[in-house]
């Protein structure tokens, strides 16, 4: 297993360095109109081309001008890659117990892309309970610190479903645009109704968990479903989107203005957009038991600024909850993903309190 696993590193980080070679040498060398030519020749070009005449979308251009727009074409095209290379790691490591499979699942009038994940050996005619898996991130994906976790709900009894919702990397840029708090909750919702509609999925038994911006999506989910799963877990959530703009760096304050929800205003010229966002005002709709996970050591997502306000809250409005705050693991905000005595002990609570409620 240990020599398999360094095979698909190797492969992953090879693949990787030969991709963004070829890009780079293909900007320095072209930098004209042949580059895009060539482009709009691809099969990836013709497949996005397809897809948007059907949705009378106009981005990408198939035959992109100019240097700034063929970087940005070449870039997906890396993230696509990269994003195969991961699946096919998953595939290497775990073929001996998980099961993969691709899906694009319907939401609203998109497809989303996701996985869902089985044991190898699942008894199709009964039905299991699915847990809802979300990533966090400005732009992140599926990736391979999220393998542990999903190889323990599988061998827990569960079926896992990892919607990679609109805003993560890896499948092209009608994916890639963020709309936070509005399409990415709109994207989760639809996996979890895509998912109870598997006859091997008990969908009156759905759980749901998610991380940094997923524990985000998590609670406005709750909030906005509130009879839609039986469970949930946050793990070190942002709660107060118009703190986190208060403390974020100008570039990233800005890139998160440009999205479609905020209209290009920062919170201080479209105050509304931001609270609309913020599940801190929203814990009065909550009916669905809640685990909630954080660090102290967290500085992306403080805790006294997110978590601590959000007990106060389940507390005041006596819900049900549990929770568990770390002393200063180390990795911070991402101490789920480390391998400590510390992340151990969160994924038995996060199996205990789903068992609890979903009876795998």
């Amino acid at each position: 297993m240990h020599n398999r696993q360094a095979e698909a590193q190797g492969a992953r980080k090879y693949w990787q360095w030969s991709l963004g070679a070829v890009a780079l040498g293909a900007l320095l060398v072209a930098g004209d109109a042949r580059l895009g030519s060539a482009l709009a020749d691809s099969p990836h070009k013709h497949k996005a081309k397809q897809k948007h005449e059907q949705t009378l979308a106009v981005y990408p251009d198939p035959e992109p001008k100019g240097l700034e727009a063929m970087a940005t074409q070449i870039q997906q095209e890396l993230y696509i890659n990269t994003q195969k290379t991961i699946a096919l790691q998953f595939q290497m490591e775990n073929a001996c117990c998980v099961k993969m499979q691709f899906v694009w699942y319907p939401s609203g009038k998109n497809l989303v892309p996701g996985y869902v994940f089985t044991p190898v050996k699942m008894d199709e005619t009964v039905q299991h309970p699915a847990i809802v898996l979300l990533h966090g991130g400005f732009h992140q994906h599926f990736d391979v610190e999220w393998f542990p976790l999903i190889r323990g709900l599988i061998a827990h009894g569960y079926v896992v479903i990892f919607p990679e919702y609109h805003g993560s990397r890896g499948y092209g840029p009608e994916i890639f645009e963020n709309n936070y708090g509005r399409s990415d909750v709109d994207d989760t919702l639809a996996a979890a109704a895509y998912i109870g509609t598997k006859p091997f999925v008990d969908k009156r038994r759905l759980g749901i968990v998610g991380e940094s911006r997923g524990g985000m999506i998590t609670l406005l989910s709750i909030e906005r479903a509130p009879k839609q799963f039986k469970v949930a877990v946050d793990v070190v959530g942002l709660t107060d989107f118009v703190a986190y703009m208060g403390y974020k760096p100008e570039y990233r304050r800005q890139e998160v203005a440009r999205e479609k929800g905020f209209g290009g205003k920062l919170p201080n010229k479209n105050l509304e957009a931001y609270m609309e966002v913020s599940p801190i005002n929203y814990v009065k709709n909550i009916e669905t038991p809640l685990l909630v996970l954080s660090n102290k050591g967290d500085e992306i997502a403080p805790m006294m600024l997110h978590t601590g306000r959000l007990l106060e809250l389940l507390k005041s409005y006596d819900k049900v909850y549990e929770a568990k705050i770390y002393e200063n693991v180390p990795g911070g905000h991402i101490f789920l993903h480390g391998d400590t005595p510390e992340r151990a002990d969160a994924y038995e609570r996060i199996y205990k309190w789903l068992g609890k409620y979903l009876e795998p």
